[in-house]
């Protein structure tokens, strides 16, 4: 019996490859953790910086109760089942009047992950509008399996190797994912998107979460996740402690090899790093 969603949502992500709106907690809890995001900024003196962005659930108490959001977790289990890790965390910030893009990709790509039972939440903390540059979803191209990529590295491309599909994309054939604070959506680590610059006024704030089953594994090299719900009963991963306090020198310590180990998946077989 799922948790969350209807027989009809799943059915909907079985076919697409994605399904959303999910709302998950209101606007004005989102804009409360949009308060705790932007006070670390101020305290560091400025915008995230990358390694903040990446698993700052190791960091923060309240990215860790993010991660573990309970309505989340129902959806995700209803998917995936009641075992779940959460192997990365990480904020994607376009600035207003930013240029920044994420070009067309499929997310399996540099992960390593097998099986690819492996589903992102992207959950809202500002309102995501057309004009703020919103991820397009291809609908059914999960379906596709691997794709080939081209890695570009190029200027204000979001994501680590500027990697983009070697496909044709047409975006008149895409679905914007517009969300209000406090709403997700999902998606399968095949589905191919991307998304473009934010052109308007205010900053879009989103939170992607990568979540997979406890039997999923990690092909490249061993590395760590966090246990969200359940129980691990494989050991593929070492498991992440939570953060008793803020920035508290285990979950600093934590956090920098959590990212050491990341950054060697998914720059594999380059001479790049990136996360550190």
């Amino acid at each position: 019996m799922p948790k969350i969603l209807t027989a009809t949502s799943l059915a909907s992500y079985e076919r697409d490859g994605f399904l959303f709106p999910i709302r998950v907690m209101s606007s004005a809890e989102a804009t409360d953790y949009r308060s705790s995001l932007e006070s670390c900024e101020v305290a560091a003196g400025g915008p995230s910086s990358s390694k903040m962005k990446y698993k700052a659930n190791l960091l923060f108490t309240w990215a860790n109760e993010l991660v573990r959001n309970s309505t989340i977790l129902d959806a995700v289990e209803d998917i995936i089942g009641p075992n779940i890790l959460c192997w990365n965390a990480s904020f994607l910030i376009k600035e207003p009047g930013s240029a920044d893009y994420i070009s067309f990709h499929q997310d399996a790509t540099y992960w390593g992950l097998s099986p690819l039972d492996v589903v992102t939440s992207w959950l809202a903390l500002s309102p995501v509008t057309r004009e703020a540059g919103p991820m397009q979803f291809l609908p059914r191209s999960h379906t596709m399996n691997q794709v080939g990529h081209r890695e570009t590295y190029a200027d204000g491309n979001m994501l680590t190797r500027g990697q983009e599909i070697e496909v044709d994309v047409d975006e008149a054939d895409t679905i914007p994912v517009l969300l209000d604070p406090g709403e997700i959506s999902l998606h399968h680590v095949l589905l191919v998107h991307g998304s473009g610059a934010n052109i308007s006024r205010h900053r879009r704030i989103g939170m992607a979460v990568r979540y997979i089953p406890t039997y999923v594994r990690q092909e490249k090299l061993r590395n760590s996740a966090t246990l969200v719900r359940g129980v691990d009963e494989y050991g593929y991963f070492d498991l992440e402690p939570e953060p008793a306090t803020d920035l508290d020198d285990k979950a600093l310590a934590a956090h920098a090899e959590a990212l050491q180990r990341l950054d060697a998946v998914v720059y594999s077989s380059t001479d790049r790093t990136g996360m550190m």
